[in-house]
């Protein structure tokens, strides 16, 4: 995974480029400071994303699922299907 690493000066000098930066390349960026700990600044749709996949993950079941489902898709199992349609039902 790439991550671009930058002083805190340096976010607080420009800061709504690297926001914007980060929103658009998907490129998490670390903040350092002299004084504090490090932070992470991700864009929201890159976090929402992580969270739904630690929620996925976190069932065993599910986990276990899912990792066989991507088994048989590398073996070239799967099949692509249709939406389920509420107003079919």
């Amino acid at each position: 995974m790439t991550v671009k690493v930058i002083t805190y000066s340096e976010a607080r000098a420009s800061l709504k480029g690297y926001m914007e930066s980060v929103a658009e390349d998907h490129i998490p960026t670390v903040i350092t400071s002299q004084r504090g700990r490090p932070v992470v600044m991700l864009s929201l749709e890159d976090f929402t994303s992580m969270e739904e996949t630690i929620h996925l993950l976190s069932s065993p079941v599910n986990a276990s699922r899912l990792a066989e489902s991507i088994e048989q898709f590398k073996q070239g199992k799967a099949s692509q299907r249709g939406l389920i349609d509420d107003k079919e039902e």
